[in-house]
């Protein structure tokens, strides 16, 4: 993930974090669904203490950007990334219906491709 902390800035660490993975939710580059690297992980990778990103993944969380699922780990909302919670539901519904019916995944998401005329 592309962050970086600015230790000279009046902007504080955990709200620097926290407006960049907005950002890169908000522009498609984490799109809905993209799991956020554990809290110790980041926090290791940015040189900052668990508490200070574990902060901004719950800022992130409250205003609904991501989700916290347990140890299944923290993940992009369709909210932040812009996508319909209706997409979101319609999408799931067909990957439970193709894979009820046998469907391979390739042969799943070309019909999709196909159905979008990509």
């Amino acid at each position: 993930m592309d962050i970086t902390v600015d230790p000279g800035s009046a902007v504080p660490p955990y709200e620097q974090v926290r407006l960049r993975i907005a950002a890169l939710a908000a522009d498609g580059t984490l799109p809905a669904g993209a799991k956020l690297p554990p809290v110790r992980t980041l926090a290791a990778d940015l040189g900052l203490a668990a508490n200070t990103v574990a902060r901004a993944y719950r800022e992130l969380e409250q205003a609904g950007l991501v989700e916290t699922r347990g140890r299944l780990g923290t993940v992009i909302t369709a909210r932040a990334a812009g996508t319909s919670a209706r997409a979101q539901q319609a999408a799931a519904a067909y990957a439970e219906n193709v894979k009820a019916w046998g469907v391979p995944p390739e042969t799943a998401l070309a019909l999709v491709r196909a159905a979008l005329g990509l």
